[in-house]
């Protein structure tokens, strides 16, 4: 994150910061909070001037009148009390955040006339100012556009009023823990690709060392030795060697079998020999979009103590063009012993997820695997920015996974899978091909996928559409997102903690 920020909570009081902020919800009673913190009736009078309703991350802000202990009065909007969920939270947080981004000491009176918020639903507002306090600007020398602008401040204080300032602290120790790896997960999307290779990757992966997280390295040479000949043959074109990275948080009980979650790690993808258009090639950096996702999973996991057992497995590859680079039409032989003919090199980040997956289920045996990859532009065409793909072979998890969505709006959307999708993956010269033609693309990418996880409990996530480039909103203004790390906490949280 560009700024520091430090979040910490009080009782009710008397705020003193340099911008103190209400909240103010639809109905009667909007400006109700305001009058608390502003007796000289500066910002209700500027309501009707602005006409401004409470709608959900509206905004109202004035100079303080002299001798006030203030600088400037700000009223956020909540839209209506009853409609607060997580995502409309994080939303006020997050335009908190983005109106006071050039002020060091911030107060925000966390209170609601005639509805009281939850402790978890404090951390939701802080989690959102955190959040939208990122920027990926670590390479910008010149830091402000203009000069006669004010600088931002390289710490943000927010000081939240609550009416349970112990139970909101214990309840942001998650969400500031989430908030990280989410965070994590969008530096990891954002670095170009020339300073994150697989090699850096791993070595950002081992940092989760000190969190807990036992971290495992396997070299090309052990990927060779198991026979990963899918993932090494999208690897064989770049000079940077490959590295699948096994990383292990055990906080639950020492006989439960874990969760797993697998990420494509494609850290630059040219496409290949089957090389992809020029237009946009530049953004082939964010096709690890997946194994950030895990990373970032894995870091809020550890810093919460989650109590499970989770497996997070990334295999990282860099996809170039080169003398030695995979061939249309190689045959490969896969970990699990399939062999797969390679039509197109551009379809390369289900080769990786061949070996990732099969490695996964062979070695952990886990209650189910869920991977994640930015693994088809068919998706984009089905559903956009909005929704990621869901694809699986397990009811339960698939309802769970959309559950967790819709509580995150990290949204997935369910797509089928069939023995008829299968056969258009079926090759004349080896087990199967690794396209299967313009039609269904991103199902018979999954339908690949499938057939290397035999019978355990199995989601694919294709995020194409919203782990980089996705619509920004109150919260995320970033490139890359960081999505799919709150909807995988929140999937772990519900239901396989110990």
């Amino acid at each position: 994150m560009s700024q520091k920020v430090q979040i910490s909570f009080t009782k009710f009081g008397t705020p003193k910061a340099a911008v103190v902020a209400v909240l103010a919800a639809v109905g009667p009673a909007v400006g109700e909070n305001a009058r608390q913190c502003d007796p000289a009736g500066a910002l209700t009078r500027a309501f009707g001037i602005a006409e401004f309703t409470g709608k959900l991350a509206s905004d109202v802000d004035v100079l303080a009148p002299e001798g006030a202990s203030h600088d400037r009065l700000l009223a956020i909007g909540v839209g209506k009390p009853t409609e607060l969920g997580a995502d409309a939270l994080m939303k006020v947080g997050g335009a908190l955040a983005a109106k006071t981004g050039r002020s060091a000491d911030v107060a925000l009176v966390a209170e609601i006339a005639d509805f009281d918020l939850e402790p978890g639903q404090v951390a939701d507002l802080a989690l959102g100012f955190l959040l939208r306090s990122y920027a990926f600007d670590r390479y910008k020398t010149k830091k402000n556009d203009a000069d006669d602008k004010k600088p931002e401040p390289k710490t943000r204080k927010l000081t939240i009023h609550c009416s349970n300032p112990t139970a909101a602290r214990k309840a942001w120790q998650r969400a500031e823990a989430v908030g990280q790896g989410v965070a994590l997960a969008r530096d990891l999307v954002n670095e170009p690709a020339n300073i994150l290779g697989p090699l850096e990757f791993t070595a950002k992966a081992r940092e989760l060392e000190q969190l807990g997280v036992k971290v495992e390295i396997l070299t090309e040479k052990e990927m060779k030795k198991l026979g990963m000949g899918a993932l090494l043959g999208v690897a064989q074109g770049s000079a940077r060697p490959p590295r699948m990275v096994i990383m292990q948080w055990n906080g639950g009980k020492p006989k439960d079998k874990p969760v797993a979650f697998v990420g494509k790690g494609v850290v630059f993808d040219s496409g290949g020999i089957s090389i992809k258009p020029a237009g946009g090639m530049e953004d082939m950096k964010g096709d690890m979009g997946g194994a950030a996702a895990v990373t970032g999973l894995m870091h809020a996991l550890a810093a919460r103590k989650a109590k499970a057992n989770v497996v997070g497995i990334i295999g990282l590859v860099e996809n170039m063009v080169d003398g030695n680079a995979q061939r249309p039409g190689d045959i490969v032989t896969s970990m699990s012993g399939q062999t797969i003919e390679v039509l197109n090199t551009d379809a390369e980040g289900r080769l990786v997820l061949a070996d990732a997956l099969w490695y996964c289920r062979d070695r952990f045996d886990p209650r189910f695997m869920v991977n994640l990859a930015t693994l088809t532009g068919a998706i984009l065409i089905a559903l956009g920015n909005q929704h990621a793909g869901l694809f699986s072979n397990n009811d339960e998890l698939a309802t769970r996974l959309s559950e967790a969505g819709v509580s995150t709006a990290e949204r997935v959307w369910r797509m089928p899978l069939s023995p008829d999708y299968d056969r258009l993956i079926d090759s004349k010269n080896a087990d199967m091909k690794n396209i299967g033609g313009r039609h269904a693309g991103s199902i018979t990418a999954a339908q690949f996928l499938q057939r290397f996880v035999k019978d355990t409990p199995w989601a694919h996530l294709d995020v194409a559409g919203t782990a980089m480039g996705s619509p920004s909103n109150e919260y995320n203004q970033s490139w890359g997102s960081g999505w799919g790390v709150r909807l995988l906490d929140r999937l772990v949280a519900d239901h396989y903690e110990s």
